[in-house]
């Protein structure tokens, strides 16, 4: 089955709202975990606006199952990486004054200093995987970075997804085969929610992960936590 990783980034900003510890990201990153989630993921910022990096330090020992960390990597972020040495780092070009990831890597401009840092990573024994745009040649060229994963940006398919989802994910159906044929696994994230979820899992081959927190949370506040975790879960089991 597809793996569940919980992006706690919103529990963070809802604490950072007011100052103090509540909601506690460490506590709700241990619920999800309990709940079922397969792995836990966070996105520091430079400007701190939601998760810290001593939230990433805190988080560091106690996640049992899956920790991955996403961000741009600047020399502060590479080092909070090495500090952490989390199951997967993905990377992901986001401006500092971004609201959200907005786009893929191009992987063609970008090659050698991705490579670069892929290369870092690796020497860590950290699993990386590349925040990509479901383009063919990005894809191929992201394999020439040494990446071992690539991360589908899905906010497109999630835009088109109620007025024609089989045109929406087209382009996430050959990217995937792409990706299958070179060898890297495919994790996706970004606006995925449990409308458009389990279509999106039973159509992309070999789906390792994806990555959902917004939507996710939002649902939290309507049904549960637990309740939320164990909807995303059973869209993804029924997928298989």
């Amino acid at each position: 089955m597809t793996k569940l990783s919980i992006n706690i980034n919103k529990i963070a900003t809802l604490r950072n709202a007011r100052g103090g510890n509540l909601p506690d990201v460490i506590k709700v990153a241990l619920d999800c975990e309990k709940f079922g989630a397969d792995g836990i993921t966070v996105h520091p910022r430079p400007d701190e606006r939601h998760i810290r990096y001593k939230d990433v330090y805190d988080l560091k020992d106690i996640i049992k199952t899956e920790f991955n960390i996403e961000g741009n990597p600047s020399e502060k972020f590479i080092k909070l990486v090495c500090d952490v040495k989390p199951a997967q780092v993905t990377l992901v070009p986001d401006a500092h004054n971004a609201i959200t990831s907005n786009a893929g890597w191009d992987t063609i401009a970008n090659k050698k200093f991705l490579s670069d840092v892929v290369k870092k990573f690796k020497n860590k024994n950290i699993r990386v995987s590349i925040f990509i745009d479901p383009v063919v040649e990005m894809i191929k060229n992201a394999k020439d970075t040494g990446t071992d994963r690539i991360e589908l940006y899905t906010e497109a398919y999630a835009k088109g997804f109620y007025s024609n989802k089989e045109k929406a994910i087209k382009p996430y159906v050959e990217a995937a085969k792409c990706a299958n044929k070179l060898g890297l696994g495919i994790n996706a994230g970004h606006d995925l929610n449990l409308d458009n979820l389990n279509y999106f899992a039973k159509n992309i081959p070999s789906l390792l992960e994806v990555s959902i927190g917004h939507a996710l949370i939002c649902d939290a506040i309507y049904l549960g936590l637990e309740n939320t975790v164990k909807k995303y879960l059973s869209s993804l089991k029924s997928a298989r």
